[in-house]
This record gives structure tokens, sequence and C-alpha cells, in this order.
């Protein structure tokens, strides 16, 4: 039997292949289950899975730009708030170094980051060029 592919949207495909970061499956996903307590903030958190799938969806419908950033939320799943807040903090203009943004951009690479260590790696030398870092 052939393997259902996701269709846009992802809830109302009807494959029950995808998942929120919890497990649940989005099409659990309901006002209904909200309001009898079944889900729970963790069951409505995006998943790095989800996140691939809508790149897929915007590539396809022809904006490679949001696919790229969906992409690299993905692999942002896995970090906590306040790891993502540094990460913000960082990348501001002339609030790091042109070496912190090296270093960052490694310990992301080293967490499976690779997309977002190459964007911190841009930003950089744009950075550098302009005059933009600490």
């Amino acid at each position: 039997m052939a393997e259902l592919k996701p269709t846009y949207p992802l809830a109302e495909s009807g494959s029950g292949e995808s998942h929120t970061a919890s497990g649940r499956r989005v099409s659990e996903i309901a006002l209904e289950a909200v309001v009898r307590g079944d889900i729970t903030p963790a069951d409505i958190r995006v998943s790095p899975e989800v996140l691939r799938q809508q790149a897929d969806f915007a590539e396809e419908g022809g904006n490679p730009q949001l696919a790229d950033n969906l992409r690299r939320g993905a692999e942002l799943v896995a970090f906590s708030d306040e790891e993502l807040l540094e990460l913000y903090e960082s990348l501001r203009p002339g609030r790091a170094s042109a070496l912190e943004l090296d270093e960052l951009a490694d310990r992301l690479e080293a967490r499976e980051a690779a997309l977002c260590a190459a964007l911190v790696r841009e930003a950089r030398g744009a950075y550098v060029r302009r005059g933009l870092t600490a």
C-alpha cells in the first residue's frame, strides 16, 4: 500500500502521521479535548517533524525563505526558552563579538542545529563587514 503524503493543513490531512512535541497526533487536538482537560500545554507544543512538513509545504508553494526559517525552527525546538532568548540577544547587532558569534555557531552545531549555525556565521560575516560586532 502506498504511503499517504501529508497535505496542508496537517490537522485535516487525514494521514494521522503528524505529532506534537508530546507525541500526540495533530488530528487529536480539538477545542473539545482542551475543554475536557485532555490537552495540556505540552500537547500543543510544535514538533520538529511538523515544522519540517510545513517547510516542505512552503517550498512547494514557492516560498523558499519561509521554508528555510521553518527548518531552522525545527532545529530549535529542543532548546529552552532561556537558550532561545540568549540566541536572539546575541544576534542583535552590536551585542556580541565576532568570536562570541563563532562560539555560538559552534555550540549550535554541536547541538545538531547546523542550519542555525550557518545563519549565525552568515550574520557574523555581515556584522564584521558593517562594523556591528561588540
